[in-house]
């Protein structure tokens, strides 16, 4: 997915900033960057992070660079950010998000008179560099960070930096969050309000949904008031939020609580020991022993050194690999016990089929799964969660296909998305069989949705009943 910082200051940014980025690597793992304005003009570093944390990569870097304005990011596909020279003058662009109508834009742009874009690897478009030339459409910057935003289809929240500061906008519908710190002399923009806190910046505001501003190390100025409309992703609690983080004022690590309490008070399983799949599951598993009573375990310890995130890797054998090896096990904790583990969600089934034969080998006696989200059935449309280009790869998606013969419409699936539907009962029970699991239950929507506190009109629930 992705993750960005940036940074107003009356004096060098560059400490602030190179911080600031690092705490965004549970984000992403492919590439990091940075980029300064100061007396020397702009200065700009990108490395390849896949092998090597972010601090690695870039202390030479942090040690050269100068300016009082700065921006970053932590990204799983487009080298960023970039520099761009244009009729709006110098600046740097890095942005998070996802474009879904990149052939339609780029014809629009060459029917328009732009010359041509760079390609990366694999013959994708640098989205980023996209943005920057649908910002250059229009005559001023405000308009055209508008402008794209309101074209693209997807979604698209923007840093971008020239000498008059930093402009920071929060995509249209509030899809990821932009939020602003405040220190004596500096202000922040992040994705992750936890990543300014140790830097000695306090909160100071929420970007809404559409709203840009520009910081300076003065102020920080609204140009674009937010639009009332928001869609903010549920999945940012259940998964890829830290749990220091939270979003529009809710904690992530509180609601991960909430939603284990919540599956608690639904389930009727008397296991010997509760546990989390680490890290994501770990707070669900907490507040569902809380609330149940059954004791709270740690049956297998990931190896977090050196193991990346496992769905990270492109190829799938690679994933599956590092899934299977991440993961140490306390066979004291598993022989001969009923098991029931926690995780964040089933996407493809295959790390928590290994996991489960893994505990299975280790001795358990049963393995019940409760993930912390309901069935996964629609591919996200607004976020970058992951390359893959088919619903297929869904375990969901698959089972469905097979039990409709193929003939899977949207109104066959709002039949499965129904936790009352035979459809449904059906659908969980032939996943149970093919995972190999003892139980299987799924979390509710609408529990989940009532742990987070948050009015449920505000919430993106696409990837779990199809609705926008």
């Amino acid at each position: 997915m992705g993750g960005f910082f940036g940074v107003a200051s009356h004096q060098d940014c560059v400490f602030d900033l190179f911080f600031g980025i690092d705490y965004h690597s549970h984000l992403g793992t492919r590439r990091g960057g940075m980029a300064v304005y100061g007396q020397n003009g702009f200065n700009r570093a990108i490395h390849n992070i896949e092998n090597s944390p972010f601090r690695t990569k870039f202390d030479k870097d942090v040690h050269e660079m100068k300016g009082f304005y700065g921006i970053g990011c932590i990204s799983d596909y487009e080298p960023q950010p970039l520099i761009i020279r244009s009729h709006h003058g110098t600046y740097a662009l890095t942005t998070v998000g996802k474009i879904n109508n990149t052939k339609e834009l780029t014809k629009k742009l060459f029917d328009n008179g732009h010359a041509h874009f760079q390609e990366m690897s694999g013959g994708e478009i640098n989205a980023t560099e996209l943005v920057a030339a649908l910002i250059n459409q229009k005559e001023n910057l405000i308009e055209g960070i508008s402008y794209a935003q309101n074209i693209i289809d997807g979604s698209m929240s923007i840093l971008l930096m020239n000498h008059a500061g930093v402009y920071a906008a929060r995509d249209k519908m509030g899809r990821t969050p932009v939020v602003i710190g405040r220190k004596n002399g500096a202000f922040c923009a992040s994705f992750e309000n936890f990543a300014y806190k140790n830097l000695g910046y306090l909160d100071y505001k929420e970007l809404g949904p559409g709203e840009i501003v520009v910081m300076t190390d003065k102020n920080c100025v609204t140009l674009v008031n937010p639009n009332k409309e928001m869609k903010i992703c549920t999945f940012l609690w259940v998964y890829y939020g830290y749990p220091a983080s939270s979003y529009e004022g809710v904690s992530v690590e509180q609601m991960r609580y909430n939603c284990g309490e919540k599956m608690a008070e639904r389930d009727n399983v008397q296991p010997d020991i509760v546990a989390g799949v680490p890290d994501s599951g770990t707070a669900h598993a907490v507040g569902y022993a809380n609330k149940s009573g059954i004791p709270f375990s740690r049956p297998f310890i990931k190896y977090t050194p050196t193991w990346p995130r496992s769905f990270m890797p492109t190829i799938q054998s690679k994933r599956d690999l590092i899934a299977k090896m991440k993961l140490l096990a306390v066979e004291e904790l598993i022989r001969d016990k009923s098991l029931l583990l926690i995780d964040d969600s089933i996407v493809r089934g295959t790390q928590l089929r290994e996991t489960t034969e893994f505990l299975y080998q280790s001795g358990a006696r049963e393995v019940h799964i409760r993930p912390a989200c309901p069935p996964l059935l629609y591919g996200c449309k607004y976020l970058n969660f992951s390359r893959s280009s088919s619903e297929m790869d869904l375990i969901t998606r698959r089972v469905i296909e097979r039990l409709e013969n193929g003939n899977v419409t949207d109104e066959v699936l709002q039949e499965y998305a129904d936790p009352e539907s035979e459809k449904y009962e059906q659908m969980v029970e032939e996943i149970r069989k093919e995972l190999n699991f003892t139980t299987l239950r799924y979390n509710r929507l609408d529990d989940m949705l009532e742990s987070t506190g948050i009015d449920k009109s505000k919430l993106c629930t696409y990837c779990w009943n199809g609705k926008e």
